[in-house]
Protein backbone atom coordinates (compact mmCIF):
# COMPACT_ATOMS: atom_id res chain seq x y z
CA UNK A 1 0.00 0.00 0.00
CA UNK A 2 1.64 3.28 -0.91
CA UNK A 3 1.66 5.74 2.02
CA UNK A 4 -0.37 9.43 0.80
CA UNK A 5 0.98 12.75 2.57
CA UNK A 6 -2.10 14.51 0.48
CA UNK A 7 -4.79 15.66 3.05
CA UNK A 8 -7.98 13.77 3.36
CA UNK A 9 -11.06 16.56 2.78
CA UNK A 10 -13.40 13.86 3.97
CA UNK A 11 -11.68 13.98 7.32
CA UNK A 12 -12.35 17.54 7.42
CA UNK A 13 -15.76 17.46 6.05
CA UNK A 14 -16.94 14.78 9.27
CA UNK A 15 -15.26 16.84 11.69
CA UNK A 16 -17.05 20.17 10.51
CA UNK A 17 -20.46 18.38 10.21
CA UNK A 18 -19.86 16.98 13.88
CA UNK A 19 -18.56 20.36 15.05
CA UNK A 20 -21.90 22.37 13.58
CA UNK A 21 -24.12 19.78 14.48
CA UNK A 22 -22.90 20.41 18.36
CA UNK A 23 -23.66 24.11 17.23
CA UNK A 24 -19.37 24.46 18.18
CA UNK A 25 -17.55 27.44 16.72
CA UNK A 26 -14.06 26.31 15.38
CA UNK A 27 -12.80 28.74 18.18
CA UNK A 28 -13.96 26.87 20.94
CA UNK A 29 -12.69 23.41 19.08
CA UNK A 30 -9.54 24.51 18.31
CA UNK A 31 -9.05 25.22 22.06
CA UNK A 32 -10.72 21.52 23.15
CA UNK A 33 -8.24 20.29 20.90
CA UNK A 34 -5.01 22.19 22.08
CA UNK A 35 -4.31 23.68 18.57
CA UNK A 36 -4.76 26.85 16.87
CA UNK A 37 -8.18 28.53 14.89
CA UNK A 38 -6.01 28.49 12.41
CA UNK A 39 -4.91 25.00 12.30
CA UNK A 40 -8.70 23.77 12.58
CA UNK A 41 -9.51 25.75 9.95
CA UNK A 42 -6.72 24.01 7.69
CA UNK A 43 -7.69 20.76 9.01
CA UNK A 44 -11.62 21.40 8.22
CA UNK A 45 -11.42 23.28 5.06
CA UNK A 46 -9.17 19.77 3.82
CA UNK A 47 -5.79 21.30 3.48
CA UNK A 48 -4.00 19.54 6.21
CA UNK A 49 -3.90 16.28 7.77
CA UNK A 50 -4.20 15.99 11.72
CA UNK A 51 -1.92 14.01 13.85
CA UNK A 52 -2.98 11.29 15.47
CA UNK A 53 -2.55 13.30 18.88
CA UNK A 54 -4.11 15.91 17.35
CA UNK A 55 -7.46 13.68 15.72
CA UNK A 56 -7.35 12.61 19.46
CA UNK A 57 -8.11 15.82 20.58
CA UNK A 58 -10.23 17.14 18.27
CA UNK A 59 -12.41 13.93 18.59
CA UNK A 60 -12.30 14.75 22.62
CA UNK A 61 -13.95 18.21 22.13
CA UNK A 62 -16.43 16.87 19.86
CA UNK A 63 -17.31 14.36 22.46
CA UNK A 64 -17.04 10.81 20.06
CA UNK A 65 -14.68 8.33 19.46
CA UNK A 66 -11.99 8.87 16.92
CA UNK A 67 -13.59 5.61 14.91
CA UNK A 68 -17.02 7.81 14.60
CA UNK A 69 -14.93 10.32 12.99
CA UNK A 70 -13.50 8.05 10.81
CA UNK A 71 -16.92 6.11 9.90
CA UNK A 72 -18.54 9.45 8.98
CA UNK A 73 -15.26 10.14 6.78
CA UNK A 74 -15.66 7.26 4.71
CA UNK A 75 -19.40 8.18 4.23
CA UNK A 76 -18.26 11.87 2.60
CA UNK A 77 -15.19 10.36 0.84
CA UNK A 78 -15.65 10.96 -2.98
Amino acid sequence: MRRSDQPQPALGKAIRQFREERGMTQEALAQEAGITVGHMSMIERGHSNPTWGTAKGIAGGLGCRLRELAQRAELLDD
